[in-house]
């Protein structure tokens, strides 16, 4: 009898080994499901019995678990976080897996139906990070054992291997499942994991929503002349009604008995009294609705939801007109400010059209909560359910106004010492607000400073016009630079100045850019003219190079200018010092020869001498 016993159990066991695989039919809605918690951080531990393993606030070591969203952070060799595409998403547990393998979960699930088909199903990722390198050949795989025994823990029902589940760049959720059938007089079962694979560098996990519910035959619900899924009117097209048929597979039950739901958010279900034929017509409906089918072996199994599954819902789906958009308001810019995007508000299944007519006109913009104008005017807005195809509704004029701005420019006044002036915003028939207080078109001031008058006209548009009022100042000149026919007149000061070399012709800039060769009396002033200063100077021409190349065109080395002058002299010298020409400035021409022989292309020195003013001295380049 013993032996009989002992090979019922090894055929039994044969049997229940196989690989893991999902509920290939119709579903029902769960019965246990163990999602962690969806909160931050870390979360309680285990209830006693669960696991041997111990409980800790941070990264786990090896034979630790943890409940928690963060890892990575006391161990940085794993991933650094944890993918939300779990059904629950938040907390996980959290494995490290001790150095020898073995069983780290086990859990009573109870609330089972006897002689009934179940899924188990879980999310297992692989926590270590392979491009950290740390450990040789990307690290231990995952392995995890799931096994199913009854709840005596005597007979195995099933097990099943997930097989190797390498480590990976970034962090992946994978979801496993594994299908079996309660026995006759079972209403609990007791699910253990195992850790197939022995600790060390690599093989440590995160497991999420593990999940049982009935698995029965493939149930599908078709409509008469309709898509499988459902069905989609527009609303000018209702009331509609659809004959519904139930079909399953055959692949579970052996019996079979129905009852139809219908849902407003295919969430929440209730039983359509009388309706338990494996066919359904629908009432005239004129808004949406989903409809279902609960199926079982037994018809006490239909009342509730754990002995049966259900079909996938079919969809009716009445398209509502939409509404007239609504307009939060009409656009006012000033000047030439840019253009704002004119907008909408309609529902989140809807989406926009502009035309430039409050019916028919054309085509603005499609598919777009807002329109941004090229000019002002009104513009009309109708909203559409996206992709359907349905009638828009009613359009929304929305307009953008364009207002002038007033035209002003900024100034700089010169302030003469213990004296007034009079400051202007320059334009009439507006409103002004000085940074003084004062709220008239001119006022007076007699200290220098920045002063801000803002200007508004009549559509309300305001510009802000500064004037600075800036102390006179003695202009002091320290250097003027003559670089070939430009003249450049430096003061050590910087301010409001203007410029001549005529006594007459001022100028904003100190650059004269073209000035032959003379003696001229540079003037720079005050743009207030409150006080001038005067220097005389000696301007010549001298170029930067010359290219003795016979091609008629600045073959020599020559300075102009020098005929304004009295007696002048000009000296040449190569980098070493050694006077290669020397001769009276008013016609010194040098060719770029020395003793009869051309000189290499290099840079040379120069030396100019004038009666009455400092020498100049100076380089150029010869270029052949």
């Amino acid at each position: 009898m013993r032996t009989l016993l002992i090979l019922w159990i090894l055929l039994l066991s044969t049997a229940v080994r196989a690989q893991l695989g999902f509920c290939e039919g119709s579903k029902g809605d769960p019965i246990f499901e163990e999602t962690f918690g969806s909160g931050y951080g870390t979360g309680s531990p285990l209830p006693a019995g669960v696991t041997s393993y111990g409980f800790v606030t941070e990264d786990p070591y090896d034979g630790q678990y943890t409940i928690s969203d963060n890892i990575g952070g006391g161990i940085d060799t794993w991933h650094s976080w944890l993918p939300n595409t779990t059904v629950s998403g938040g907390r996980a547990l959290i494995v490290n897996a001790s150095y020898t393998s073995g069983q780290f979960y086990s859990k009573e699930i109870s609330g089972l139906c006897q002689n009934t088909s179940y899924e188990f199903s879980a999310f297992i990722l692989n926590v270590y990070d392979r491009d950290s390198g740390y450990c040789p050949n990307g690290g231990i795989p995952v392995n995890v054992r799931f096994e199913i025994w009854d709840v005596t823990d005597s007979v195995l029902l099933k097990e099943g291997s997930t097989g190797d589940i390498p480590s990976t760049g970034t962090p992946e959720w994978e979801q496993y499942g594994l299908t079996f059938r309660s026995q006759a007089g079972q209403d609990s079962i007791i699910l253990k994991m195992f850790n197939n694979g022995d600790g060390g560098c690599g093989n440590d996990l995160a497991i999420d929503d593990i999940t049982f519910r009935s698995c029965g035959d493939l149930t599908t619900v078709t409509g008469e002349g309709t898509a499988a899924s459902g069905v989609t009117v527009c609303e000018e097209e209702s009331p509609v009604s659809v004959k519904l048929t139930a079909t399953p597979d055959l692949s579970v039950y052996n019996s079979h008995y129905f009852q139809w739901q219908q849902s407003s958010d295919n969430e929440n279900w209730q039983d359509l009294p009388g309706e338990t034929n494996d066919t359904y017509q629908t009432p005239a409906l004129t808004s949406s609705a989903f409809f279902r089918v609960k199926v079982a072996e037994d018809a006490a199994n239909l009342s509730g939801n754990l002995c049966n599954s259900a079909s996938e819902a079919y969809h009716v789906k009445i398209i509502k007109t939409p509404e007239a958009p609504f307009n939060p308001g009409d656009k006012e810019v000033c000047g030439t400010e840019s253009f704002p995007a004119l907008g909408v508000e309609v529902e989140d299944d809807e989406t926009v059209n502009w035309y430039d007519a409050a019916a028919g006109g054309t085509l603005l913009a499609e598919n777009s909560l807002t329109y941004t104008p090229s000019s002002e005017g009104t513009f009309y807005a109708e909203a559409v359910k996206i992709n359907s195809g349905c009638n828009p509704g009613p359009r929304t004029a929305v307009s953008l106004h364009v207002f002038p701005l007033p035209e002003i420019s900024d100034e700089v006044v010169i302030l003469c010492e213990a004296s007034l002036v009079e400051l202007d915003a320059g334009l009439t028939a507006h409103d002004y607000s000085w940074s003084t207080g004062e709220t008239t078109r001119q006022i007076t001031v007699g200290s220098p400073g920045i002063y801000e008058v803002l200007i508004t006209n009549s559509f309300g548009c305001s510009v802000v016009k500064i004037i600075e009022v800036a102390a006179a100042e003695v202009p002091e000149i320290t250097t003027i630079v003559s670089e070939e026919k430009k003249v450049t007149v430096l003061l050590a000061q910087e301010g409001h100045f203007e410029y001549s070399l005529d006594g007459s012709n001022f100028q904003t800039s100190n650059v004269f850019p073209s000035v032959e060769g003379g003696i001229y009396t540079a003037m720079v002033r005050d743009t207030g003219g409150c006080q001038t200063v005067v220097r005389e100077f000696a301007h010549i021409v001298i170029p930067r190079y010359f290219t003795p190349n016979s091609d008629g065109y600045n073959d020599n080395f020559e300075v102009k200018g020098l005929s304004f002058f009295g007696a002048s002299h000009i000296n040449i010298f190569d980098r070493y010092g050694r006077l290669l020409r020397s001769g009276a400035g008013e016609d010194f021409r040098w060719d770029g020869t020395f003793a009869g022989k051309d000189l290499p292309a290099d840079d040379y020195w120069f030396e100019i001498s004038i009666d009455g003013f400092e020498s100049k001295r100076g380089h150029f380049s010869l270029l052949r």
